[in-house]
């Protein structure tokens, strides 16, 4: 088990957006902090209203991103153009290449959200765009990434899974979806009991070989667990 208390992850405040990164990012280089398994980027971004990442490129990359709250402008080369929001998870394939924006819909509020990068399985794929919302019900799992898009997730070029898990004084337990996968465990929102050990807001927690966890909330709270393959990475 690896831990990444939230208040050791790499900050940037940049006035119009302030990040924390729980991996190497940017200006950001810690060298025992690179990745977990095919996980390569982790970052907590807040955006002010108005504002926002203007139009850049990628390839070869799994992009996912998860709105905490507020609302997202996403345009793209591909001729996508959708608002984000809470509630919903956006994956974008760079693949071959592709340049999107990001910006803040509101003129307002912040938006908070989460981007996250996955090493691909396959390299030089058409760029490909999937969003959808998911409806989370207290004190059970949604998968809401997976490389087939099975129980209506949004599918990746990866074998990975993500699910969202919805604590209100209770308990649920994840079982390892693929042989060689570890887990990324971050808390999104309270209190959590992991297999015995107490964790809060913001921190991450990586597991390399497992077969089952138990998360255990007595209050609210929320959890992202992130199945990804750790071999070759």
């Amino acid at each position: 088990m690896t831990i990444h208390p939230a208040a050791s992850r790499g900050v940037a405040n940049h006035g119009w957006l302030n990040s924390k990164h729980t991996f190497s990012f940017a200006d950001y280089y810690n060298s025992e902090r690179m990745n977990f398994g095919a996980l390569r980027v982790l970052n907590d971004d807040s955006v002010a209203p108005s504002m926002g990442f203007g139009t850049h490129p990628h390839r070869d990359m799994e992009i996912i991103s998860i709105p905490l709250s507020g609302s997202l402008e996403h345009k793209d080369s591909e001729g996508n153009s959708q608002l984000i929001r809470k509630g919903e998870v956006q994956i974008m394939s760079a693949g071959t290449g592709v340049a999107h924006s990001e910006r803040n819909a509101s003129n307002s509020d912040d938006v908070k959200f989460l981007q996250i990068w996955v090493m691909p399985k396959k390299l030089g794929i058409k760029p490909r765009y999937e969003q959808k919302v998911f409806d989370q019900k207290d004190n059970s799992l949604s998968l809401v990434v997976s490389p087939d898009g099975r129980e209506g997730s949004v599918t990746i070029n990866q074998d990975a899974f993500f699910s969202l898990a919805k604590l209100s004084s209770g308990e649920v337990s994840y079982e390892r979806k693929l042989n060689g996968n570890g887990v990324y465990v971050f808390v999104l929102e309270g209190d959590i009991d992991l297999d015995g050990q107490k964790f809060s807001k913001r921190d991450g927690i990586g597991i390399s070989d497992f077969t089952k966890i138990n998360l255990k909330a007595s209050h609210t709270a929320e959890v992202l667990l992130m199945e990804v393959p750790m071999k070759g990475f």
